[in-house]
């Protein structure tokens, strides 16, 4: 009974054993009603919902995730830190993948499950029946080991410790997946956005390799249609292609451009159908 009760709301974790490419897109602006909806009827297979860089606080990661499961649409919520208030909130409000930035070691790996899970498996502070429970009631045991089941755990490595400790951090139990930060990884290995310089790309290697050695998905964001295409081709299981605020003005940009270079055309040359008007009496 149990289990089919977790199987009414699909979680990131299902999404996780599907095999072949899953592709998502990231939120950190429009957190919106509809947005669920809206993503999953463009393909979504999840989405990344975004507190380290925006302005959402838990009040509105508890709504929005809410958006997203109406449209049974599965989220990964990134986080502030990788602080025990943190971890435990945004699960208690809902979050059933966390992801936490600057993960350089196992231990700091550790230390994450311990905060995330509920025991036997770690000391998170028991909130049942609410938000991460989908409000449902059940005996305490088996609500403890679902949660335990279904949470997951997004190690974003994206500084030179974590490229240097990514084999131990791959190992480590209750890690489920490696999503690298490319710009925060360029930055920390001091060559800033320096995407094709050979150290950066050795880094993305060695994650690859820890990845498939422990047998975690990886993950990463690009920009254009153009690199997602280039890291599925290259064995990335995981990707966002671009976020809400960015595709948006990209979009309208492109549109206005498009009717300001048509408006001036037209002005610079007449149509060919134009008549001369005739003057009266002529």
């Amino acid at each position: 009974m149990e289990r089919e009760r977790e199987a009414m709301t699909t979680t990131f974790k299902d999404v996780l054993a599907r095999k072949g490419l899953k592709l998502g897109h990231y939120v950190g602006e429009f957190a919106t009603p509809g947005i669920g909806y809206v993503l999953k009827e463009a393909g979504c297979d999840f989405v990344w919902l975004d507190m380290e860089h925006s302005g959402l606080g838990f009040e509105t990661v508890h709504r929005t995730l809410r958006y997203f499961e109406a449209a049974d649409l599965p989220a990964m919520v990134r986080l502030p830190s990788g602080a025990y208030d943190h971890v435990a909130r945004a699960l208690d409000v809902g979050a059933d993948a966390i992801v936490v930035p600057m993960l350089g070691s196992a231990e700091q790996a550790r230390a994450i499950v311990q905060r995330m899970k509920y025991t036997p498996d770690g000391g998170r502070g028991v909130a049942l029946g609410l938000a991460n429970d989908r409000y449902r009631q059940g005996p305490v045991l088996n609500a403890l080991a679902a949660a335990n089941r279904r949470t997951a755990f997004v190690a974003l490595i994206e500084t030179k410790d974590g490229i240097a400790n990514v084999d131990e951090i791959a190992a480590t139990p209750g890690v489920d997946v490696l999503w690298v930060g490319h710009f925060d990884l360029t930055c920390d290995m001091g060559i800033p956005g320096a995407f094709d310089h050979p150290d950066y790309l050795a880094a993305l290697d060695k994650v690859k390799r820890a990845g498939k050695r422990a047998g975690k998905p990886i993950g990463r964001l690009v920009g254009d249609v153009a690199g997602g295409v280039a890291l599925a081709q290259d064995g990335w299981d995981l990707i966002i292609y671009s976020g809400d605020v960015w595709l948006l003005q990209a979009a309208v940009r492109d549109g206005l451009e498009q009717i300001r270079a048509g408006a001036k055309a037209k002005k610079a040359k007449p149509a060919k159908d134009a008549k001369p008007k005739k003057k009266k009496g002529g």
